[in-house]
């Protein structure tokens, strides 16, 4: 049985249409609007912002701009609002704000008559994992507007091959939103979720794989969450060596190998001492585990068998299962500390 369409909330984490950092968004928005006819307001960060989870901004004003895209991803900034010029595909909206902050002002200050449903992504690169998930700015967007009750979908695009052939994209932006109109018309249940008894969230990843050209395309599976860890993330670097403080693309599966000079905070004539780190995560084993070290069913698993994963989230720290009682005194310890 089909709902009646939504009227859908677009963010991401990866900010503003852009060839390295955010190839994905255009190509998503334009399949929801015109292949399923959705009404699509699209809300994103100013700039980049992975690996900042559901963070916001409490001790800064968040400024915004409008943002009118083109065909080729570019287009004009205004400070106000304006009618369409010839060319121009819509009015989006960028904060200068994290992708939770930017779907909470969407749904409470812009959008407040009502949106059904949160899509947050394409992100460039996978979101699976609970070491990546509970990094991710795009799940963080996601679960951010499941904490307000608001239907949401997590999107992530697993980069395989290096470089991803652009081929590999309309399939992409036609898989997802043929998952997320599956999903949106058969919603699952959830006693435990905050809305209705509904599953709160999705996280969906899609591997950008040569078979997502076949006429087969590629499967898609119900996966829970790979539970794994990580090491370092940050590497101590010199004050007297610039090359040293070179950071590489965010994200675990960046199409660019383009590096940018890591920020000091402060004047920059300011004396350092021995303590600085930049961000240089190990991620190898992340990345390419072993399919042995994989749970059959978790997403990791998926990803590593060149399978679309679908994995249903609680807006919640997970708690371990264990008797469950509504007995006051059985929930208090008797033990004395």
């Amino acid at each position: 049985m089909s709902s009646p369409k939504p009227r859908v909330l677009l963010t991401n984490d990866d900010g503003p249409p852009d060839s390295k950092e955010s190839p994905y968004i255009l190509g998503l928005y334009r399949h929801l609007t015109q292949h399923l006819g959705w009404d699509v307001k699209v809300v994103l960060p100013s700039a980049q912002k992975s690996w900042i989870g559901k963070a916001y901004h409490i001790k800064e004003i968040t400024k915004g701009s409008y943002f009118y895209p083109k065909d080729d991803g570019s287009g004009d900034i205004s400070l106000r609002s304006r009618p369409l010029k010839d060319g121009e595909l819509a009015e989006w909206i960028l904060l200068d704000g994290t992708p939770a902050t930017c779907a909470n002002v969407a749904l409470h200050n812009l959008y407040t008559d009502g949106i059904d449903l949160v899509i947050s992504g394409p992100n460039l690169g996978r979101n699976t994992s609970s070491a990546f998930a509970l990094s991710s700015g795009t799940i963080g967007a996601a679960m951010s507007s499941a904490l307000s009750k608001k239907r949401s979908i997590a999107l992530s695009y697993g980069t395989v091959v290096h470089p991803t052939p652009t081929t590999y994209f309309e399939p992409a932006h036609d898989l997802g939103c043929r998952i997320i109109n599956h999903l949106w018309n058969n919603w699952g249940e959830d006693e435990c979720g905050l809305r209705d008894g509904e599953v709160d969230l999705y996280n969906v990843n899609i591997p950008l794989i040569e078979e997502i050209l076949s006429d087969e395309g590629l499967r898609i599976a119900w996966t829970r969450m790979w539970r794994n860890s990580y090491g370092r993330l940050f590497k101590n670097v010199s004050e007297n060596n610039s090359s040293n403080r070179l950071v590489e693309a965010p994200g675990p599966d960046a199409i660019t190998t383009h590096q940018t000079e890591a920020s000091i905070p402060g004047p920059g004539d300011e004396e350092m001492g021995d303590l600085l780190f930049k961000w240089a995560p190990e991620m190898k084993g992340l990345i390419t585990p072993s399919l042995e070290s994989l749970p059959v069913g978790s997403d990791g698993w998926a990803i590593h068998k060149g399978l679309v994963s679908v994995t249903p989230l609680r807006a919640t720290f997970g708690e371990p299962h264990g008797e469950e009682t509504l007995e006051p005194e059985r929930l208090v310890w008797k033990m004395r500390l």
